[in-house]
């Protein structure tokens, strides 16, 4: 039986195909110079939230399918949010590319394309759109795509945060140098979710120049407190902030101090 991960590959690798044959929107939108993620991030004493615009998902189904994502996105910025990130991914996750281009002309903030990228076009769209950072997720690709998809991107001027789900990604991760490198808590088999994930792998960093975000499953300030205790520097923060009626207040809570970091 088919992961939901490979079912999303399967979707992509037919949108690419699509893209290929048909082009895709262009926005022309140049690089916003703004501080990069990696910098906002490593010297930082309380713990970073990105925060990210999610509609939908696999998992928890709809999850705030009307929101408006340029007020969501300045919400997020007032708030002290180091990043944006925005879910593009339409079928599995009622995202758009035009989401992120919306919020591009909105804000100064970094921002993430989230998506499940396969293939350089995908780079490019995002890149026309605005992005700072793509997300390229361990799992989804072999090796030398992998590697090949992280030079390519970083040929564009773009931040690569590379995402792990095990320990053996997490060595895949090391090994071809990524400096940012994203844990996430939810095993894509089941979905469950556990903290335990990113206190696991973040022993695996021994490199202080590396940063770490914990993905999935981030609540409350406690969750914050061990992801930071176990190494993060940033948390990826989705359905709490969407589901949280006053977003910016909440993320307040989630920038907890950094243990051993003054």
């Amino acid at each position: 039986m088919p992961t939901i991960l490979q079912e999303i590959i399967d979707k992509k690798t037919q949108e690419i195909k699509e893209l290929k044959e048909d082009g895709f929107k262009k926005y022309n939108q140049s690089l916003k110079q703004t501080e990069g993620l990696y910098d906002s991030l490593v010297n930082t004493d309380r713990l970073q939230v990105i925060a990210e615009i999610k509609r939908a998902s696999p998992s928890k189904g709809d999850i705030r399918v009307e929101v408006d994502p340029v007020e969501q996105a300045k919400e997020y910025e007032r708030a002290g949010a180091a990043a944006i990130s925005v879910l593009t991914d339409t079928p599995f996750f009622k995202g758009t590319m035009g989401d992120l281009a919306e919020v591009r002309k909105n804000v100064a903030l970094p921002i993430l394309c989230k998506d499940f990228i396969i293939d350089p076009i995908q780079i490019d769209r995002a890149h026309d759109a605005g992005a700072n950072i793509i997300l390229l997720i361990v799992a989804a690709l072999d090796t030398s795509a992998l590697k090949s998809l992280f030079d390519y991107a970083e040929s564009l001027g773009l931040e690569v945060l590379v995402e792990v789900h095990n320990e053996e990604e997490m060595r895949i991760a090391l090994e071809m140098g990524a400096s940012i490198i994203g844990i996430n808590n939810r095993n894509l088999k089941t979905f469950e979710v556990s903290l335990d994930v990113t206190e696991k792998l973040a022993a695996m960093i021994k490199d202080h120049k590396i940063v770490l975000i914990s993905e999935s499953g981030i609540k409350n300030e406690s969750d914050c407190e061990r992801a930071a205790k176990a190494g993060a520097h940033g948390v990826l923060v989705g359905e709490t902030l969407m589901r949280s009626e006053e977003s910016g207040k909440t993320i307040s809570t989630l920038q907890v101090l950094r243990g051993g970091v003054i």
